[in-house]
């Protein structure tokens, strides 16, 4: 669908890893962008994130880096503590450290010209016969801001708001969200009239809970410290009769990281934090694991009881990551469907971004070709959740059922060259590039 010559600018709704990946899609492409943040940083979840490039999210980064799109993963990249680490069942992996990935990219957009709106929430809309005109929105302690576009993208996740932490997980357990601080995510898409998409688990809950906390590093034995700051890892036995059970592994939304190994061993990574691979662990059982004796969590603050919930906030959307049903707003992250992490928000992000530009041109919209494991992804996770089984599952690069699927349809490789020319075959080489 194309869209009219309105004035170029694109306004962004949310600036974690989507958000932001779209809003330097879009100033590439020539528009004016602004990106409003309802929380002081930005990055969403990457601020307690850092895994990239493990399994075939090696291969979605080399992709959109000979597409052009590669910019955050670069970054990502230039501020790995650690590079091509294995953990279990995880491979050539890199782990970027979080305390200084958000400036790094902070300084990036700013570099290129996107006007931030940081402590700024979207609080209501105004639209027009079918689309979204202008945005309203609400400083922390100060002004009301209204804000015009031609398109809009809508990246303001899915996690939350403490309600659904309360009633579908064991309550708010102070996360990275903040939202008691700066409240809660906004769905440009949902106030005009969408109806948003609830994930489901297999055992009929709703919602998924994040899948990993964070220690505090000194809080470890120093022999346990001194393994990650040199390796990047560690995995650490658990005795059986601390052991949690793998059915309690499905409540995450991290399917990837719930098989046997995670049950009979902590995995914990160093992104600055001690990354452990697990969505909670109580307390008072960690710490009867040597060397985990005096630990303490970072995020969630409560992470011995439980974590955000999240996949409540979904929308219905095309290939292009247009929303059904709104000719010019855009969705990315998890906003785009049951794709997981941080590469994966980065993807939607870029191709959300380029496509709300693309609609203030009046240029006909891109969809990635399926050729790409990138395409292949956004295409397969919106037809599967069209259906109840599907809205069971989590996909994501790094492993369970979408990367056997990317094995299976010979989508995975590390062969950068080779990457190189399925992209150059597709017709895809440098296309999120420049204006064009």
């Amino acid at each position: 669908m194309k869209g009219t010559n309105m004035a170029k600018k694109v306004v962004i709704v949310g600036a974690g890893w989507a958000g932001c990946a779209a809003a330097l899609a879009a100033r590439k492409m020539g528009c004016d962008v602004e990106l409003f943040e309802r929380t002081d940083m930005l990055l969403g979840t990457g601020l307690v994130g850092g895994i990239m490039r493990n399994n075939g999210r090696f291969t979605a980064t080399e992709e959109m880096i000979a597409m052009g799109g590669g910019d955050l993963f670069i970054i990502a990249d230039e501020h790995a503590r650690h590079k091509n680490i294995e953990f279990p069942g995880h491979y050539h992996a890199n782990l970027y450290d979080v305390a200084t990935i958000e400036p790094a990219v902070r300084t990036e957009l700013a570099n290129v010209g996107v006007k931030i709106h940081f402590k700024t929430r979207v609080t209501d809309i105004e639209t027009n016969h079918g689309v979204i005109t202008k945005i309203v929105a609400d400083q922390l302690h100060g002004d009301t801001v209204t804000v015009e576009g031609a398109a809009f993208v809508d990246g303001s996740g899915t996690a939350g708001p403490i309600k659904n932490c309360i009633k579908y997980g064991n309550g708010c357990a102070m996360c990275i969200y903040r939202c008691p601080t700066f409240g809660p995510r906004f769905s440009i898409a949902a106030k005009a009239g969408i109806k948003e998409i609830i994930s489901i688990k297999p055992d009929g809950t709703l919602g998924a809970m994040s899948g990993s906390c964070k220690l505090h590093k000194d809080s470890l034995g120093l022999h346990l410290k001194k393994e990650l700051d040199s390796k990047g890892v560690c995995v650490i036995p658990i005795p059986a009769h601390l052991q949690k059970s793998l059915a309690s592994l499905g409540q995450k939304a991290c399917q990837q990281y719930a098989s046997q190994e995670f049950v009979e061993n902590i995995v914990l990574l160093d992104t600055g934090h001690a990354k452990l691979m697990t969505a909670y662990y109580p307390l008072e059982i960690l710490r009867q694991i040597t060397g985990l004796e005096n630990a303490r969590f970072e995020d969630p603050y409560a992470g011995g009881i439980g974590n955000s919930m999240r996949y409540f906030g979904m929308l219905p959307r095309d290939n292009y990551l247009q929303v059904n049903g709104l000719q010019n707003v855009f969705c990315c992250g998890e906003k785009a469907g049951l794709l997981v992490g941080h590469t994966e928000a980065i993807v939607t992000g870029t191709l959300a971004g380029y496509n709300a530009a693309r609609y203030t041109r009046a240029t006909d919209l891109l969809a990635i070709p399926t050729s790409l494991a990138c395409g292949d992804a956004i295409a397969h996770v919106r037809a599967e959740m069209e259906t109840p089984e599907g809205l069971a599952n989590k996909y994501t690069f790094s492993g369970s059922v979408y990367f056997e699927r990317m094995k299976n349809r010979h989508l995975y490789t590390t062969d950068i060259e080779e990457i190189k020319l399925r992209v150059r075959q597709a017709q895809m080489t440098d296309i999120f590039a420049a204006s064009q």
